[in-house]
């Protein structure tokens, strides 16, 4: 579970985007973040026993780091009124790997994963194996544990391509899939739930769920 401190944290931070506020409450700050760090620690350490590539994983080598990069942004708060945690192999800093997700902010909270927006080669690669193994992967997708948890892949707008990608048919089964630019399934959690004792469990179970799904698009990219 994460503390009502927390949550409240995140609530003020988004009100106050401002450096002399921040640096006002740092110590708060510092407490969420511990807070926040022990509930991925305990997450990792409850899904390592089902997915060992993230048995020695540490929970601060997962986190994002709370200051955005306004350089390019006509938004320029200072600060991400969230707390990320990218849980795979290589930590946040991986790159060319499906992995887990966490992201806390109160109203839009959310578990899942997966691959978010690979390059050309890699997402190429992806396709590749949906088409030659889809069969396997449709097996994956039509599991009640999977469906249950994340109902399907995300197919927002933003993840599809508006035509068949080049090299396929549209009359490809996996068309659908195949269309996608990021392979990526995500479950809402309510602000009511972030304080339930069984956050840490839920988080585990919706992560087991989607482990096939992690495993398939990394085995397309070795």
């Amino acid at each position: 579970m994460l503390q009502a401190s927390t949550i409240k944290f995140l609530k003020e931070l988004k009100k106050n985007n401002n450096k002399p506020w921040f640096d006002k409450n740092r110590k708060v700050y510092e407490t969420a973040k511990a807070d926040f760090t022990n509930f991925i620690q305990a997450v990792i350490d409850g899904h390592s026993k089902k997915d060992p590539s993230i048995k020695n994983l540490l929970a601060k080598d997962c986190l994002f780091r709370i200051n955005r990069d306004v350089r390019f942004s006509k938004d320029k708060s200072p600060y991400k009124s969230n707390f990320g945690a990218s849980i795979n192999k290589g930590g946040r800093k991986a790159e060319h790997t499906a992995g887990y997700y966490f992201h806390l902010e109160p109203g839009g909270s959310f578990a899942g994963g997966g691959i978010w927006m690979p390059m050309p080669d890699e997402l190429k690669k992806v396709r590749q194996e949906i088409d030659y193994n889809f069969a396997d992967f449709k097996k994956i997708l039509g599991s009640a544990k999977f469906k249950n948890v994340y109902g399907d892949l995300s197919k927002s707008n933003e993840y599809m391509l508006s035509r068949v990608p080049k090299g396929y048919e549209p009359i490809n089964p996996a068309v659908e899939y195949l269309k996608l630019k990021s392979y990526v399934a995500m479950v809402n959690i309510k602000d009511a739930d972030l304080n339930s004792k069984d956050l840490v469990k839920k988080t585990v179970t919706a992560f087991e769920a989607l482990q096939p799904v992690i495993q398939f698009i990394n085995k397309s990219l070795e």
